[in-house]
């Protein structure tokens, strides 16, 4: 039986999942329930702002923050589903949680913290998927746009870093099928990306496209490790990364994103993968502006192999290029695999609703107990007798960089250790060389670095007169190193190897900086090991 002109077209609408906003205007909110009723669009990526969304990275428009985003999310969810005809697929960036994309909602260690989790405790990265998937549920939310199978090889990657779970393939694999079948124990659908592997490159494909230089034989070998596990654990979904391959495809750098022999021979025929393949954003300026036909790009991603056109921002013109274009029987696939997701999430029964509360006791509870297995020690042996010696000659001091003295690290160590407190929190406000200078009374000094930024640029907005302090300080102190942060930023700390002790802590939480205290003051044995290799000055 043909199938009608427009039954075809209500299906090729599937297809598209454009980006919306928390923190929009009423007109824009209105824009896109229309694209819902006119089109009969699959499903719907939630963003923070047009500030924040991915290309605007490293604009300086200013992210404005919203105490009530998160029931904004949760009303205009059900605002969007009753503009809809056929329930919507909601879609959200949510790797350590909710608040990657929403204020005040629990927060999660990201993925290089987990990483430095011992195996033998992956429970807890599936209770992590778990509990990020309790979340997404209370606000209606079906589908999670993560974790990353990327192996994190290249300590000058701008953009994965501290979202992978390191660079041993075996756990990153394992890891992230933990994740994964966490999530899906509640019943909410995961994605592994950026296919084939965004973990060995020096570019942000925000911004520009990267180029992977390895045959298929050493992109089997490692890259594509996680992701054969992944097809094996069966993941709901798979998304295409922004990077070339040439070795895959005739020697050309198109992003993989739009190339048929690394989605339809590699993924599909060669891995045998048949689950949904998303798209990354196709607004991300590595692919946004090779086409100048609107509707171009649309069609150029669905015909290499995705089903899911994430982020398109040409959908009338994207539609009618790709009806035009496909057979009905690539678009009976694509539109089948969509329906299938639908289904697991009860999304065609009504047994899908948004129920609960955000646990945040729960969340807290689970960081707590990640902190005490992650926790790393890089330097240094029985620092706990050399600073309680320190306290008893009055010759130890406690120094904050980035965060005053009242922070939660200090107030655990000073039911026993109390000394004398400093804190540089920014150049504005504090005086480095006064610093120095109270500094030169003491010969034992606790610092805690707590790194402003995740991400490397600009040596993580680490004050360039800050490593300066601490490379004086380890070179003419007993200095024991609290690093709240991204390891990638050890590397930067000069004379870093001269410490007496060098914990890494990974995260600024509350539940970090209490563990890392009580961990000195029992002299407790830390079980974490680092997930990256680093290279200490």
């Amino acid at each position: 039986m043909k199938m009608t002109a427009e039954a075809l077209k209500q299906k090729v609408g599937q297809f598209f999942f454009p980006a919306v906003f928390i923190n929009d205007t009423e007109e824009n909110i209105q824009e896109t329930e229309r694209l819902i009723k006119e089109h009969n669009i699959g499903g719907l990526t939630f963003f923070h702002s047009r500030a924040s969304a991915a290309t605007n990275y490293e604009s300086k428009k200013k992210v404005v923050f919203n105490d009530d985003s998160y029931q904004k999310i949760k009303d205009l969810i059900v605002r969007y589903q009753k503009a809809a005809c056929t329930p919507l697929l909601i879609s959200i960036d949510a790797e350590w949680g909710l608040a990657m994309r929403i204020e005040k909602t629990p927060q999660y260690p990201y993925a290089i913290t987990l990483g430095a989790l011992p195996s033998t405790k992956a429970n807890l990265v599936y209770e992590v998927g778990k509990q990020i998937g309790l979340d997404l549920k209370t606000a209606g939310i079906h589908y999670n746009l993560s974790p990353l199978a990327d192996i994190n090889n290249n300590p000058n990657n701008p953009v994965i870093g501290y979202r992978s779970f390191g660079e041993n393939k075996k756990k990153v694999a394992d890891f992230a099928v933990e994740y994964l079948k966490g999530m899906s124990e509640v019943g909410i659908l995961g994605c592994l990306k950026h296919f084939p592997g965004h973990g060995n490159t020096n570019v942000d494909s925000h911004l520009g496209l990267p180029v992977l230089n390895e045959t298929l034989e050493e992109l089997l070998e490692n890259e594509l490790y996680p992701f054969i596990k992944g097809i094996g654990n069966n993941v709901d979904s798979i998304m295409i990364g922004h990077l070339a391959v040439p070795s895959l495809n005739d020697g050309k750098n198109t992003s993989a994103t739009l190339s048929k022999p690394i989605i339809e021979t590699l993924l599909r025929e060669k891995l045998g993968y048949d689950g949904l393949v998303i798209s990354d954003a196709l607004n991300m300026h590595s692919v946004s502006k090779l086409y100048e036909t609107k509707g171009e790009l649309e069609w150029e991603a669905f015909n290499a192999g995705n089903d899911i056109l994430c982020f398109a921002e040409n959908v009338p013109e994207g539609i009618e290029t790709i009806l035009k274009n496909a057979s009905p029987d690539r678009i009976e696939e694509s539109f089948n695999r969509i329906l299938k997701a639908k289904e697991k999430v009860g999304l065609l029964n009504d047994s899908f609703a948004a129920t609960g509360e955000l646990n945040f006791e729960k969340a807290s509870q689970l960081n707590l107990e990640i902190a005490e297995n992650c926790i790393t020690k890089v330097i240094g042996n029985s620092v706990s007798d050399l600073v309680f010696e320190s306290q008893k000659n009055n010759q130890l001091a406690k120094l904050s960089l980035y965060k005053n003295v009242e922070n939660t690290f200090f107030k655990t160590l000073n039911s026993k250790l109390p000394s004398p407190e400093f804190a540089f929190e920014n150049l504005e406000i504090s005086d480095i060389s006064s610093i120095k200078k109270e500094l030169e009374n003491f010969e034992t000094i606790i610092i805690s670095l707590f790194v402003p930024k995740a991400k490397p640029l600009n040596n993580f907005e680490v004050n360039n007169e800050v490593f300066v302090l601490l490379s004086e300080l380890l070179q003419t102190k007993k200095c024991i190193v609290y690093v709240f942060g991204n390891p990638y930023v050890l590397p930067l700390i000069p004379n870093l190897s001269k410490a007496s002790g060098l914990i890494e802590a990974y995260q600024d939480f509350d539940e970090f900086q209490k563990v890392a205290g009580i961990y000195l003051l029992e002299n407790k044995n830390y079980s974490g090991s680092l997930p990256v290799n680093i290279d200490i000055q």
